[in-house]
């Protein structure tokens, strides 16, 4: 194991205003690490582990003792993948065609097409690309921040490949590295309500966030991955999509656990709808860009005023200030701004951008969430205030950037039978099984009570 990997975690639930008594509850197992010039086992268990120790303070709270929680460094790794083991069933692809790296004239530039209507933006650019040979043909004509700046302009998305020294010179990356890993701002109206949310009638130290109802406003992948993780404790978690949104790809992974329905914000009833959801909403999971709720009417003030004490999470790709505060991103297009995949090719040697192994800011931002999340409802009760916690995927880069380079352990071993549980889940693509959690909490056991679900299969109401 590696040596940092306590202090990561001791650095992280500091962050998140965790007490000493829960971190003394901790163990860390588990042997080998994820390949990568970063220690990307040390982030993974470090945000599980934050997630896991909220929850041991949330029971302590409902009346446990304080339980002990053990985090399985192998399987927090494996679980920043894929979960889900489908059986006789496979996972539709993640990805368009013409989605990848490209050689600019000046160097590397990632385009991000899965949405439609990002490919069309860079369409608008490019011109027409039938396939990524076409893509490659015209990105080759162009200088790489020009390329950038057209397609961010035309409302797609897009990142230069830069580096470290780079991206910490950059406007942004330094906006960035003066941002806290997790904001947080405590309301300032307090709430007239008993010791926990009232959706909770008896409070369960063995499934803590029982009755808890989470609002879900997220997409691929940071936001479901919270929701996921408050759902495998209990929570309600309510998934809200647009009429018109797809993500086959990943469905199947994030979904386990919650209940999924469609809204159109734009319209007077699906606002209505949204207005009373939010209104009995315990916490609310968003990852909008800073000003897209309040474009539609839905900024911090009003989501207080329809929710007093709500615990409010939103999280963004590339940070809360700076020029780019507004930019649309992912987890891949971080990784090559902020310096990653620029480092993962000098790492390897290589002739194109190396990124992380997995899309590690995007699961250990979300794994952080959750703690903020819970973090909210523990502080709430002593309080009588509500909680909002801005996270992002930029934020969370400059901590992988500051642990610096991965120690010299093996690899991670081969998956085996004993890493996946024998439930199976009936899920509507078909039975499947998912991994062991990666966190074990003394008689706190995580588990879904949910299979995955597809999109718009639920009505948009809480339930009763």
């Amino acid at each position: 194991m590696s040596l940092e990997a306590p202090s990561v975690v001791e650095s992280v639930w500091t962050e998140l205003g965790g007490s000493l008594a829960a971190l003394e509850t901790l163990q860390l197992t588990g042997d080998g690490v994820l390949p990568s010039c970063f220690a990307v086992t040390d982030l993974a268990s470090a945000a599980i582990a934050a997630a896991g120790l909220s929850v041991v303070e949330l029971a302590w709270a409902l009346g446990s003792e304080p339980p002990a929680i053990r985090v399985d460094r192998r399987l927090a790794s494996m679980w920043f993948d894929l979960s889900i083991r489908p059986m006789g069933w496979t996972l539709p692809p993640a990805r368009d065609p013409i989605m990848g790296d490209y050689r600019a004239k000046d160097g590397w530039i990632r385009l991000h097409t899965n949405a439609p209507r990002h490919r069309s933006a860079a369409e608008r650019v490019l011109g027409r690309c039938d396939d990524a040979r076409a893509a490659a043909q015209r990105v080759a004509t162009w200088c790489k921040g020009e390329l950038e700046a057209s397609i961010v302009q035309a409302g797609g998305c897009a990142a230069e490949m830069r580096s470290a020294a780079e991206w910490s010179d950059h406007p942004q990356g330094r906006a960035v590295a003066a941002e806290p890993l997790i904001y947080f701002d405590e309301s300032d109206e307090r709430v007239p309500s008993g010791r926990w949310p009232e959706s909770i009638s008896r409070p369960d130290a063995t499934r803590p966030l029982a009755g808890v109802r989470v609002l879900d406003l997220t997409r691929v992948l940071a936001g479901p991955v919270a929701t996921r993780f408050l759902a495998g404790y209990g929570a309600d978690v309510l998934r809200i999509d647009p009429p018109d949104w797809s993500e086959p790809g990943v469905v199947p992974e994030v979904t386990v656990g919650k209940r999924c329905a469609r809204l159109d914000l734009h319209s007077s009833t699906g606002r209505t709808a949204f207005e009373s959801l939010l209104a009995g909403a315990d916490v609310l999971v968003h990852g909008y860009r800073p000003s897209a709720l309040e474009r539609l009417g839905f900024g911090a003030a009003r989501r207080r005023a329809l929710a007093p004490g709500l615990i409010d999470v939103c999280l963004d790709a590339y940070g809360w200030s700076g020029p780019w505060a507004e930019r649309r991103g992912f987890d891949s297009l971080v990784q090559m701004s902020a310096g990653i995949a620029d480092a993962g090719l000098s790492w390897q040697r290589a002739d194109r951008p190396v990124p992380l192994p997995v899309q590690a800011l995007d699961h250990a931002t979300g794994y952080l969430a959750a703690a903020a999340a819970i973090r909210g409802l523990v502080r709430r009760p002593a309080t009588g205030r509500g909680l909002a916690a801005r996270l992002s995927l930029a934020r969370t880069a400059k901590l992988l950037l500051d642990l610096g380079a991965g120690d010299d352990e093996p690899p991670l071993s081969p998956e085996s039978p004993r890493d996946v549980a024998e439930a199976i889940e009936a899920t509507p693509w078909g039975g499947a099984r998912r991994l062991n959690p990666p966190v074990s909490i003394q008689h706190v056991p995580m588990h879904w009570s949910l299979p995955a679900a597809q999109l718009g299969s639920s009505p948009p109401v809480w339930r009763t």
